[in-house]
């Protein structure tokens, strides 16, 4: 096997359990190595750290898959990290088997690599040069395991047009794999729900999954409550309110599109307490009449994807919060406020809550903290897979 030399400083991060290898760390590689392709990397004193795939466009250089040398890269390989990602689910999301995420690229070690189940259609995400390369492989063993388990799979969709995929030197594409034909549309259960789902043209594969456990809680905590949904979407948290017997549920979000969906969704279940309104939340915020509402959701798209926006970032989610509050301190209402960007990591996160709550003259009263869905894993030596924050507070006053 090739070898890549990494600096002193890329060393200490993989002692760590870093799962990349940064191309500013690189010291020197071996000749023709071929993009894709197992490497070994080691420092320049000769000590191994790891095996992975090499990605020459990308400033990840190389993705770990093993940090056992004697372990090859092979089928078996594979087999075995699909088969255990499988088993995590199977053990983290029994109540929602056909409605998960089954693999999760880096914390299920496999880097690059996404599948997100909806029903009978498994809906895949690659976004590595060597993940590209086996994607076949990759495919078919995620098949075979789910056959093993009597599940019953008709189609692979692949969702290749994010834009990380360019960095890897990968064109943009989706479609269905292996010439199947199927629908692009399907009807999910999420713990009782029935949502429509349009994973052609849907956010992420189709839909937000990684707020399953979350929209749960809101369920339980909007019974007989009046509800403001900000940035709805499809309608994810406000039906689920709705669901939950909520007294009213206002839904809001600035494309009517979603808003459509989010309408049909309601009529599937029969829910008449939810109506859906298109407006920019940072807009209709400031129109609403202190203590109107009970219980206000903020679920905004990621203000930043990078770290050089996080402080234009950080003064949006504060105007929202703060708006929220206000509207809320009359009453003693409750709060669910949360981000989705890595980059705004939860101690910058927490400080905003604070400096904005003190702004409102208002107490945080936390009720629950929580993640994304266990469907999405943690890896704790892996910073990037921990990414969701949501907070539910009840907002007091003195």
């Amino acid at each position: 096997m090739k070898h890549v030399v990494i600096s002193n400083q890329g060393a200490e991060y993989q002692r760590r359990g870093q799962a990349w290898m940064y191309a500013s760390n690189l010291v020197r590689m071996d000749e023709d190595i071929e993009n894709g392709e197992p490497v070994e990397i080691l420092t320049e004193a000769g000590e191994y750290l790891g095996t992975g795939l090499v990605s020459l466009n990308s400033h990840i250089l190389v993705r770990i898959l093993s940090r056992d040398r004697s372990l090859p890269v092979d089928e078996a390989l594979f087999r075995k990290r699909i088969r255990e990602a499988y088993e995590f689910r199977r053990t983290a999301e029994p109540d929602n088997p056909d409605n998960c995420r089954l693999i999760f690229g880096e914390a299920d070690l496999l880097p690059g690599f996404l599948a997100d189940r909806y029903n009978d259609v498994i809906v895949t995400q690659i976004s590595s040069y060597g993940m590209e390369q086996r994607r076949d492989m990759l495919y078919r063993i995620l098949l075979e395991e789910l056959a093993a388990d009597h599940q019953v799979i008709n189609a692979v969709y692949e969702r290749n047009d994010v834009k990380i995929r360019q960095k890897e030197g990968l064109s943009l594409y989706k479609g269905f794999w292996n010439g199947v034909s199927h629908e692009t549309k399907t009807v999910i259960n999420e713990n009782g729900l029935k949502l429509n789902v349009d994973f052609e043209n849907g956010q992420k594969t189709g839909y937000f999954l990684d707020q399953k456990s979350n929209r749960l809680l809101i369920r339980r905590a909007a019974r007989g409550k009046r509800v403001l949904d900000c940035f709805t979407h499809t309608g994810g948290f406000a039906l689920n309110a709705a669901y939950g017997n909520a007294a009213h549920v206002t839904a809001v979000d600035v494309s009517e599109t979603a808003l459509q969906q989010g309408r049909e969704n309601a009529r599937l279940n029969g829910l008449t307490n939810v109506e859906f309104v298109q407006a920019d939340v940072f807009d209709y915020l400031k129109t609403c009449t202190p203590g109107s509402f009970d219980l206000i959701i903020l679920d905004p798209p990621a203000f930043t994807k990078s770290r050089r926006t996080v402080d234009h970032a950080y003064h949006g989610y504060q105007q929202i919060n703060l708006d929220a509050m206000n509207l809320l301190k009359e009453n003693h209402g409750y709060l669910a406020t949360c981000s989705c960007s890595r980059y705004m990591e939860t101690a910058l996160f927490e400080q905003m809550l604070k400096e904005t709550a003190a702004k409102a003259g208002v107490i945080l009263k936390q009720v629950s903290v929580s993640q994304q869905n266990a469907d999405h894993p943690v890896l704790w030596t892996m910073d990037e897979t921990s990414y969701l924050k949501f907070y539910l507070f009840q907002i007091m006053t003195i």
